[in-house]
């Protein structure tokens, strides 16, 4: 039985209502019961406009009811109208709610009613419900979008948190606990397992399982059959490789076979598949055992995009874990191999050290080097045979007298000063003209018999041995080593190696005291001719000094140094001749420009950049090798002459070896600077007359070096000279275009996959080449942007393609347009967009900027507040090739988008065996899905390609199958 009606006279009962409604159905419901409250009014809804399909409220406490046709038509009407509008018999009225409308009111009249009353008694009520609907509607799009936000900030933090723990050092537990963490985040995962599936051997393990319920502890290490888990909700997940979930009941639906419960039964389970290369290699489970606890299509969803970045994080984690296990394993085999190989080498390295030592210590005697570095080196090679770490020669003076220490190490001393003679150790072998080796007890058996005096003994050495230096029968002098330690004495082996060495010692200073005196001869008369002839060479040098000063300052340039362009064209005029003369010779000229000089100069200060070409000098000068010549022509622009090359390869080389030197580091006015420069090639060879004529060649290979990106070099030829030519022509080809209108927009569809439909196009430019005939973009487009007319062109393609869709195509299909990044950097451009659109008739909503990564990383912010500024006016964005750069996933959710573009390098790969395409593609269209943002897929050729797409839920796309780029004419049959 329907409700009472109630009198009029509560109004104030239903305004206070109509300000507490916060959503738009609730203000709906309170207009809706007001309504009815009257006997005019036999039936009334709201209908409000929606994404896709229009929503009908009906009053509160009334079951819903599909939406009535008459009245949705009647709706339309309304809201095209932007005022009341009455069916056909006015047995129906509708009022739209708000401006624009975003609802609106459908009224049933009972029979002898005057509508136009009735809207009059209504008009106070809408009037005061307009703005409160339009708050509503306003909250309820904020609300949305700030979920989705949410929603996509918390996914990637997720996939972030899952690759770092993949990278981390933190062990397999301690990594699954994590991910259990990462999952529990995004949805309920109390209960959470991960199991495993090994293909080859049909086994599952639990890697990880936590369970309220089930708290029987997992092996993760224990393999299990999977036929004995058949019929189980984890085997079927595995065995058809898709995701299941709902309540026990929900998932017998879902299954093609008998369910056996396993386990607790939960009240919601949630399980998919973790997929690699269209192989099941495990699942994710979640489930519920809380009746008030649920799992959505979004969870799903989610859990299955999270389930591919999970399986890689392991994949890296077993892997790593296998490499250090591997090496670990190798590193114990090589030990045992090599223990017995090294005591065999030990054996081998000390005899032969032995025989080198001796042989070593023999050749020194003849060779010509200075005493100090003959005894270091005597030291050196005894040492390789005993322990000499304390060594020590000593000579007696000329007079007899005295002990002179001429090399002395000692780890107790660092050096030891002449002495007379007294009664040490050094002095007993003098006196005896024998060796002496000694141990404590022998010295000081010797000191008991006067022999020695141990206070000049010097400090107590546990072992001593010493051996005198013979020439003829005179001793002149004694060789010793000693130890302070224990573990360390000498043997009878050491007196006679220590002997040798004594005696070829002493032959060396025996020969080296005879050049000695006949040096000094000679070094005399040396010095009297020198002081006859000093002054003459003062004055001749002198002469010379004042010539190539003033020969210098000509010819050099003063800031650097180096020689300027005419010593540079006058030596390369020289070796012109010379090549004429010697036909099969070759040279080359590096012309070499540094790349944004201007910069520094103008950032840093025109001391700064004097600075920074003095560095440039020095670092040209250090790549060559005489006779060449680096100069300094004007500027920032060096010229560099190889005289002799025999191959244009040697001159290739030496530009690489330029560029490594310019390119490292240089500290410019306190600042850290990494230059570079662009180089140009010309070879020379008996061709060339003139200088002039390899500088020009030089330079148009210098031309195309700064070109192709700059910080490289070009080798100039024929085709270098006849493509300067050409770009001129271009050029001036371009410019006859714009003015003749020879450019004609191309326009290629945009197509839903499933049915077909036109959606859009994209217009693409085309150029009605007089002479060349029909041009692509690639062909020309370059040489604008180089020659500035690039501008020009675009807003005439901007201006042209939008007037033909605004007349030709239609209504309801939008048209992408591309916008360089150049554009983004010009205050004006949202105004001169509008003015286009006004000018062509074409609505705002049906137009879309095509952007590249490439725009938004010149200037996120700009570009950003620019695409926020033309959305308000209804113009949308598309983010074009997306998929290709490193940072497109933040773009998704920083700028406002309409549309993203899948490149076609991910389309042309699909069902490619080995390639990651599949899932790239997946992932890219459940990201887009999540952001509620349109995907199109770039580049189909194949049907093949379309199916795939299709199967992935890709709902739109462009390419060769679909329609290739045409004029407009061909669109329109």
């Amino acid at each position: 039985m329907p409700a009472p009606r109630a009198n009029v006279a509560a109004a104030p009962h239903w305004v206070e209502r109509l300000v507490a409604g916060i959503t738009p159905v609730q203000i709906a419901n309170v207009l809706l019961e007001l309504v009815r409250t009257r006997p005019d009014c036999t039936d009334a809804c709201v209908v409000f406009r929606g994404q896709d399909t229009p929503m009908t409220v009906r009053p509160s406490g009334e079951a819903a009811s599909p939406a009535d046709p008459d009245a949705l038509a009647l709706a339309r009407r309304a809201v095209e109208a932007g005022t009341r509008t009455w069916s056909t018999d006015r047995r129906r009225v509708a009022l739209p709610l708000t401006l624009p409308a975003v609802g609106v009111l459908v009224l049933s009249l009972a029979p002898d009613t005057d509508g136009i009353a009735l809207c009059a008694a209504l008009e106070m009520p809408l009037r005061l419900a307009d703005p409160l609907l339009a708050r509503a509607v306003k909250l309820s799009d904020l609300e949305s979008a700030n979920e989705r936000l949410s929603h996509s900030e918390q996914l990637q933090r997720a996939l972030f948190a899952i690759s770092d723990l993949a990278g981390s050092e933190r062990d397999m537990p301690d990594l699954l606990r994590g991910i259990h963490a990462i999952v529990g985040s995004l949805m309920y995962a109390e209960n959470f397992f991960i199991v495993l599936h090994d293909a080859e051997r049909d086994t599952i393990r639990f890697l990880y399982f936590a369970d309220i319920e089930d708290t029987a502890a997992r092996d993760p290490t224990r393999e299990i059959d999977l036929a004995s888990r058949e019929n189980t909700l984890t085997w079927y997940v595995i065995r058809d490789g898709r995701p299941l979930m709902g309540r026990t009941e929900e998932l017998k639906q879902q299954i093609s076979g008998p369910l056996l419960v396993y386990g607790p039964d939960s009240y919601d389970w949630l399980g998919v598949p973790m997929l690699r290369d269209g192989k099941v290699r495990g699942a994710l489970v979640v489930q519920s055992y809380n009746d008030e606890v649920r799992y959505s299509a979004a969870d799903r969803a989610l859990l299955s995009f999270v389930a591919s970045h999970i399986l890689t994080a392991l994949d890296r984690k077993f892997g790593q874990d296998e490499l250090e296990k591997s090496v670990r394993l190798r590193t114990l085999e090589l030990a045992d191999a090599n223990q017995g190989l090294q005591l065999e080498v030990v054996e081998r390295e000390r005899a032969e050290r032995l025989q080198a030592a001796l042989f070593q210590i023999a050749q020194m005697a003849g060779v010509d080097i200075s005493q100090g570095e003959f005894y270091r080196r005597v030291h050196e090679a005894v040492g390789q045979l005993l322990n000499a770490r304390n060594f020590f020669i000593a000579l007696l003076s000329e007079d007899g007298t005295s002990l002179e220490f001429p090399y002395y190490v000692d780890v107790q001393q660092v050096s030891h000063p002449t002495r007379p003679l007294a009664r040490g150790l050094s002095e007993y072998v003098l006196r005896h003209g024998q060796p002496l080796m000694g141990y404590r007890s022998d010295i000081d058996a010797l000191a008991e018999q006067g022999e020695i005096e141990l206070q000049t003994a010097g400090t107590p050495s546990v072992c001593w041995l010493g051996v005198p230096l013979f020439v003829g029968d005179e001793v002149i002098g004694l060789v010793a080593v000693q130890s302070y330690s224990a573990s360390i004495v000498y043997g009878p082996a050491d007196k006679e190696l220590l002997t040798f060495v004594g005696s070829q010692i002493a032959n060396s200073l025996s020969r080296r005291r005879a050049a000695l005196i006949q040096q000094r001869a000679f070094a005399q008369l040396e010095q009297r001719v020198q002081e006859r002839t000093q002054e003459l060479r003062e004055e001749i040098g002198e002469r010379k000094r004042i010539q190539e000063q003033l020969k210098h300052q000509v010819m050099h340039d003063a800031l650097t140094g180096l020689p300027n362009r005419g010593y540079m064209r006058e030596r390369l005029e020289r070796v012109l001749g010379l090549l004429r003369r010697e036909p099969n010779r070759h040279a080359a000229l590096l012309y070499l420009d540094i790349d944004r000089f201007k910069v520094i100069n103008d950032s840093l200060g025109h001391l700064a950049g004097d600075a920074m070409l003095r560095e440039v000098a020095a670092r040209l000068q250090s790549c060559l090798r005489d006779p060449d010549l680096v100069a300094r022509l004007s500027g920032d622009e060096f010229a560099i002459l190889l005289e002799d090359v025999p191959q244009p390869e040697t001159a290739v080389k030496v530009a690489q070896r330029i560029l490594t030197a310019l390119g490292m580091p240089m500290m410019v006015a306190g600042k850290e600077i990494e230059p570079s420069a662009s180089i140009g090639i010309a070879i020379a060879d008996a061709q060339y007359h003139l200088a002039d004529d390899v500088f020009r060649d030089a330079d148009i290979a210098l031309y195309r070096a700064k070109a192709q990106g700059r910080k490289r070099f070009e080798l100039f030829d024929v085709s270098l000279q006849k493509r300067a030519i050409d770009v001129l022509a271009m050029e001036r080809d371009l410019r006859v275009a714009l003015q003749n209108d020879q450019f004609e927009p191309y326009f290629q569809p945009i197509q839903s996959l499933d049915s077909g439909d036109v959606m859009g196009y994209e217009a693409l430019i085309r150029w009605n080449h007089p002479e060349r005939g029909l041009l692509a973009p690639g062909e020309f487009l370059g040489i604008a942007e180089e020659s500035g007319s690039i501008e020009a062109i675009d807003w005439w393609m901007f201006e042209h393609s939008c007037a033909l869709a605004a007349q030709q195509l239609r209504g309801d299909s939008y048209l992408t347009i591309n916008v360089s990044p150049l554009h983004f950097k010009r205050p004006d451009l949202c105004e001169r967009l509008r003015d286009m659109l006004r000018r062509t008739g074409l609505s705002p909503s049906r137009l879309v900027l095509e952007v590249t990564e490439g725009s938004l990383l010149d200037d996120p912010e700009g570009v950003r507040r620019i695409l926020a500024e033309l959305r308000e006016d209804g113009v949308g964005a598309a983010l074009d090739d997306f998929g290709t750069g490193y940072s497109s996933l933040s773009y998704l959710h920083t700028f406002p988008l309409r549309i993203v573009k899948i490149d076609r390098s991910f389309v042309a790969r699909l069902g490619v065996e080995g390639s990651n395409s599949d899932a790239v593609v997946v992932s890219i269209l459940a990201l887009a899905r999540a952001l509620d943002i349109e995907a199109v897929a770039e580049g189909i050729e194949t049907p093949a390609q379309r199916e795939t797409l299709l199967a992935m839920g890709c709902r739109y796309g462009q390419g060769y199958l679909l329609g290739r780029p045409a004029p407009i004419s061909a669109w329109l049959g």
